[in-house]
C-alpha cells in the first residue's frame, strides 16, 4: 500500500469540483485516508515550492495558491503516486488527455486544479508538512 499527498487547488474548490474529483479518485480504487480543507500561507508555499521560489513567476504562484482554500488529502493504494499522477494528467492542460482530471476540467496552465507528490520521498515530506504525520 503506497501513500501520496494530493491537493485540490483553489480553482478546484472555487469551481465546485471537490466532490467530482474525490468521487473519481475513489472510483479509480484509491482510498482517501485523511482529508482537510485549509488556507495556505506564503511561508508554507515557499517551503512547498522551494524549487521555484526564486523564479520570477513565483509571486503569481503565491497569489493563485492563496486566492482561496485548498483540500489536502492522503491517498492510499497500489502504486498511488504514479497512478494518481497519470490520473491527474500533465500540468499543461492542452497536453492532458481526456479522461484525466486536468484534461477534463483544466482551462489554463496557471490554474491546473490539482497537485500530487512525484515520489515516495516527496510524498512523505508533503504528508508530514500538511498533516504532521
Amino acid at each position: 500500500m503506497e501513500r501520496t499527498y494530493i491537493m485540490l487547488k483553489p480553482d478546484a474548490v472555487r469551481r465546485g469540483l471537490i466532490g467530482e474529483i474525490i468521487s473519481r479518485i475513489e472510483k479509480k480504487g484509491y482510498k482517501i485516508a485523511d482529508m482537510k480543507m485549509f488556507s495556505l500561507s506564503e511561508s508554507i508555499l515557499k517551503e512547498h515550492y522551494a524549487h521555484i521560489a526564486d523564479r520570477p513567476f513565483f509571486p503569481e504562484v503565491v497569489e493563485y495558491m492563496t486566492s482561496g482554500p485548498v483540500v489536502g488529502m492522503i491517498v492510499e493504494g497500489e502504486n498511488a503516486i504514479k497512478g494518481m499522477r497519470l490520473f491527474m494528467g500533465p500540468t499543461k492542460y492542452l497536453d492532458a488527455p481526456a479522461g484525466t482530471i486536468r484534461g477534463d476540467y483544466s482551462c489554463n496552465d496557471r490554474e491546473n486544479l490539482i497537485h500530487g507528490s512525484d515520489s515516495p520521498e516527496t510524498a512523505a515530506i508533503e504528508i508530514k508538512r500538511f498533516f504532521g504525520v
